[in-house]
């Protein structure tokens, strides 16, 4: 079983729709991959037409073995099951405060159902937390999209100085460029200057894609809805470069 994180401290970079498209992809080669949306707004729940039960709540994920399992839910994707997201979620860093190794929680829940999966893919929030800091913990692999602009190169900075302060491991991190558009210098200038300077960079490049902005209205991964498309096809790239089996 491997855990892979999609995580971004910045907002609107293409991390929901990379976790929901990997996650369906995994499962398409044949994995039983469980996707964890991990993120209050809910945005992978809402793609996979998935709502949380009724009883649902973060206290209880971290607490109840019974509850965590009663929690999954079956998608319309063969192999793929979804740990909904809950507005709960948003108390996730107050829990952990309370909470002894309060770094290793996400680790200990996830080793509950470890062995029930080929695969858990993390939808992270846009945070630098305690939620975050367990991700980092757990996970194995920590893929980070990158929008070709100078701000999302500055997180992606703060995070590798994080890392380095705080002794995780980098060499989870893989970062991977996403909403590219090669109509813009800026976008292919920047890629090129990070690409030469930066061995850990992916090759799979994600493209700016209406595609990827109507899952929203399909509500499904982009392979579901338009599998020749560019888009759809880049984020199969982007599993078969990643794919940890």
């Amino acid at each position: 079983m491997s855990i892979i994180a999609c995580y971004s401290s910045k907002g609107g970079v293409g991390k929901t729709s990379a976790a929901i498209n990997l996650a369906h992809a995994s499962s398409q080669a044949g994995n039983h991959t469980l996707l964890v949306d991990l993120d209050q707004q809910g945005a992978s729940s809402f793609y996979c037409r998935v709502r949380p039960p009724k009883r649902h709540r973060a206290k209880k994920i971290l607490s109840d073995r019974e509850a965590l399992s009663d929690a999954i839910r079956e998608t319309d994707h063969s192999g793929l099951h979804l740990l909904p997201a809950h507005q709960s979620y948003r108390n996730f860093d107050a829990l952990l405060d309370g909470m002894k190794r309060s770094n290793r929680q996400l680790a200990k829940v996830i080793d509950q159902i470890a062995s029930e999966y080929d695969h858990l893919i993390l939808d992270c929030p846009p945070s630098l937390s305690h939620v975050a800091e367990n991700v980092f913990r757990a996970a194995d692999t920590i893929l980070v999209p990158l929008v070709p602009t100078t701000l999302s190169l500055r997180t992606y900075e703060q995070l590798k100085a994080f890392f380095e302060k705080s002794g995780y491991k980098r060499k989870k991190i893989h970062p991977f460029f996403s909403m590219v558009d090669q109509r813009k210098r800026l976008h292919r200038d920047i890629m090129q200057a990070l690409r030469e300077s930066e061995k850990r960079i992916l090759d799979t490049e994600i493209p700016y894609s209406a595609q990827i902005e109507a899952m929203g209205l399909h509500r499904e991964p982009v392979a579901c809805f338009a599998p020749k498309h560019k888009s759809s096809l880049a984020f199969q790239r982007l599993w078969q470069e990643i794919d940890p089996s």
